[in-house]
């Protein structure tokens, strides 16, 4: 018998912000301090998945460059750990901050 596989939401959620984070000119997450708002919201409809990410970027890092670097990194980590294809991955920069203390 053949059976299928899903992966919830949340996974795909905690997979994103791990592939944002990993992204040299993000400082972090933005969390929202409204009920239900989190940094990073997954949604499917008609089997479309679609990703917006709320984050903080480094000062003097370039916004634009950095959303599309994170765009990119969160598609490729969705398709080697879940294979998932995101119909759409949206990035919204809601803070700029000092940057991250880098290990040597």
């Amino acid at each position: 018998m053949a059976g299928q596989a899903s992966i919830s939401t949340e996974i795909l959620a905690r997979y994103a912000a791990d592939a944002a984070r990993e992204v040299e000119g993000v400082r972090g997450l933005a969390d929202s301090p409204l009920p239900r708002r989190h940094a990073v919201r997954v949604s499917g409809e008609n089997g479309a998945i679609r990703v917006e990410l709320h984050l903080v970027t480094e000062w003097g890092a370039s916004i634009p460059a950095v959303g599309r670097r994170v765009q990119a990194r969160v598609r490729e980590y969705l398709r080697s750990m879940a294979d998932v294809e995101p119909a759409a991955v949206e990035v919204v920069v809601d803070g700029v901050g000092p940057g991250r203390e880098r290990e040597l």
